[in-house]
């Protein structure tokens, strides 16, 4: 199955670069949106099933290797997914909780907004740098195992951190 066949034949015209920017602004919000969403979240309690819950919302995304262009050799899945992991450290260090009476709250961090545009950053070049070697939809496919390998390992580490706060 391809996705070429269901996609409109104007966009199919659509060179590599449009889409690579438009990636890019489409992480940017989603990134925008997380900081606003985590500025909420931190005013209300959170629960062990409000950490694990996203990872798995998320692996939703895997039906994209369905299609042939989002396909990506073995080695390089291990590669996107393990840079995911090693992104995930600074989320996981910088990610604290505070315990207010039977509650526990995520601590806010000014860190994580800087992290994200670090990420961003980090992001486009090597978008920019990858996207003359590896086709577009492999491009995407790699980035998407790179946030989910980071969104894992970090909600590990929350839920590790959220266990030991609740069983102190």
């Amino acid at each position: 199955m391809r996705l070429v066949d269901f996609i409109p034949s104007f966009l199919k015209d659509l060179p590599p670069s449009f889409l690579i920017i438009g990636s890019t602004i489409f992480f940017l919000v989603m990134g925008t949106m997380s900081v606003i969403v985590r500025q909420k979240i931190a005013k209300r309690p959170i629960t062990a099933k409000k950490i694990i819950l996203p990872p798995l919302f998320m692996s939703t995304g895997m039906l994209m290797f369905v299609f042939e262009e989002f396909r990506v050799p073995w080695l390089q899945v291990i590669e996107a997914f393990g840079v995911g992991v090693l992104f995930s450290f600074i989320l996981i260090k910088t990610t604290n909780f505070r315990k207010e009476g039977d509650q526990i709250y995520v601590q806010p961090s000014r860190a994580f907004l800087l992290i994200l545009v670090g990420l961003l950053i980090v992001r486009v070049v090597a978008k920019m740098v990858l996207s003359s070697s590896i086709d577009v939809g492999e491009l995407g496919g790699m980035f998407f195992l790179l946030a989910f390998g980071m969104i894992v390992s970090w909600r590990i580490g929350m839920y590790r951190k959220y266990q030991q706060l609740v069983n102190q």
